[in-house]
């Protein structure tokens, strides 16, 4: 199935911590003595939507709370201060599906082979990698993957069961990105110097 169908399928669960991970995904590295985890609250969210406003309001304040106007994570507060206040319906669904997008876009610029943002982020959202550099091509299998768990956990497991799969999963997602920004940072200063 294509990114765009396993979201238009996902149920609410699916579609939070699909949207949360995302967002937790493009968070930059951060600064020393910030909040290294300033989206952890939405997860306990995401296994169970009656604490969903509260945990979606605490982590609204952790990333407020971040110092310094990185550009990424203005857009990241952006799509967090957008997302529905009650876990349901298809405001949530638009909300994951502007994180998937949010997601890959950050993903594609910091692709060393980038083409057209707009033409390859909705090539590989309808299921066509073809041309995509590796991180955008990774995190879209990314987001597959997890959306897949996402649909199996909910078919097998309760509520709160196999998040910490799709947090794992996040994580290193989240690993591969900071590496692929500090490399082009050291490359960018390198170039600068000479």
């Amino acid at each position: 199935m294509s990114l765009l169908e396993l979201i238009a399928a996902a149920d609410e669960r699916g579609l939070a911590a699909s949207g949360a991970a995302c967002l937790d995904r493009c968070l930059p590295q951060p600064a020393d003595g910030a909040d290294p985890d300033p989206l952890r609250p939405l997860w306990s969210g995401c296994a169970d939507g009656a604490v969903w406003p509260d945990r979606l309001a605490e982590a609204r304040a952790a990333l407020d709370a971040l110092p310094g106007e990185d550009a990424t994570v203005r857009r990241i507060r952006e799509l967090l201060g957008e997302a529905p206040a009650v876990r349901a319906g298809a405001g949530l669904r638009d909300w994951a599906d502007d994180c998937s997008v949010l997601a890959l876009e950050i993903h594609l610029g910091h692709d060393a082979e980038r083409t057209g943002p707009a033409e390859a982020v909705a090539r590989c959202r309808a299921g066509d990698p073809r041309g995509a550099g590796p991180l955008l091509a990774g995190e879209t299998a990314r987001q597959n993957r997890i959306l897949e768990m996402l649909a199996e956990i909910a078919a097998t497991a309760p509520a709160g069961a196999g998040l910490r799969q799709v947090l794992d999963v996040s994580a290193e997602g989240q690993r591969v990105l900071r590496a692929a920004a500090s490399r082009r940072a050291r490359v960018g200063s390198d170039l600068r110097m000479t």
